[in-house]
């Protein structure tokens, strides 16, 4: 194999007969009552997936399950070997330079050149040779996105990953996904709470409440998507209903956020994200693009 990461056209990768992830009948307990209360989930080849609800519903015990951190005691779960996390804080090892990072526990012959390619991937050849601590958010982040590529995962978990980011380079690193999405094709599952953000990236959202899946609506928008055209607002508010929020009473409580934590977020909690509705605002004093 070469030492650039392969970029396989979608139409020409290996075609799979079955989902790459396939959840039957899954049960989570904690406590008294059930996260995960026999969930069933099937996830394509290739296919990107946003997972939505309200903060408890078992979106982040899904997704751990997924990734083999947390045990399955009920209910069936297969998964492909290849798989990859991305979570909210990078986690990148302090002691490590960003490149070693990136190869950590990889076991190939040119593990070395295999991580410099990842970097290249997300813009962060430069940086290779840095430590973590003195790294951008941005940076941190985009070093854990090639640190899950270089793995060439069939299967890509994200929680939240840019939910500590300021919103430019939030914006910056949700095209930075979607461009590394179309060239690698894995299959992608996205927590987020951003209604916005799943439809902008996904092409299927999957609403979970009371630990089962209360909704699966595809997204057939072209891309690259806009706010404004109307099939993105007629499923911007179709998945806020979906999530219990009242748009006419989110409007009339400005700031309101419109993410899946609901109509009754209060406005501080918006300004203290340094964010309008939707996740888009500017951040507070932000006077420029800050450096991803």
């Amino acid at each position: 194999m070469s030492h650039a990461l392969s970029h396989i056209p979608t139409s020409s990768k290996p075609a799979y007969s079955k989902p790459v992830v396939s959840v039957r009948g899954l049960v989570r307990n904690f406590g008294n009552g059930n996260v995960l209360d026999g969930l069933s989930l099937d996830l394509e080849p290739g296919s990107f997936t946003a997972l939505l609800g309200r903060s408890g519903c078992g979106k982040s015990t899904l997704l751990r399950t997924l990734a083999k951190l947390d045990p399955a005691p009920e209910g069936s779960v297969q998964l492909p070997e290849e798989r990859a996390v991305v979570f909210q804080e990078p986690r990148l090892v302090p002691w490590m330079r960003v490149l070693r990072n990136v190869t950590l526990g990889l076991r190939h012959p040119d593990a070395e050149a295999r991580g410099l390619a990842a970097l290249a991937e997300v813009g962060l050849s430069h940086r290779a040779r840095a430590w973590p601590l003195t790294l951008s958010g941005g940076e941190a982040q985009r070093a854990a996105l090639a640190r899950a590529l270089v793995r060439e995962p069939r299967l890509l978990l994200l929680d939240e990953p840019f939910a500590a980011l300021d919103a430019l380079t939030r914006m910056r690193m949700q095209g930075l996904v979607e461009t590394l999405w179309r060239a690698h094709a894995p299959a992608v599952l996205l927590v987020t709470h951003d209604v916005d953000e799943a439809l902008l990236l996904a092409d299927r959202s999957v609403v979970m409440a009371d630990g089962k899946i209360a909704a699966d609506i595809p997204i057939p928008l072209a891309r690259p998507r806009r706010h404004g055209d109307p099939g993105f607002i007629a499923l911007r508010s179709r998945l806020l209903a979906e999530l219990g929020v009242d748009e006419e009473h989110l409007a009339a409580r400005e700031p309101q956020r419109t993410d899946a934590r609901g109509a009754d977020a209060p406005a501080t909690e918006a300004r203290a994200a340094g964010v309008k509705p939707g996740g888009y605002g500017l951040p507070a004093g932000a006077a420029a693009a800050p450096s991803l």
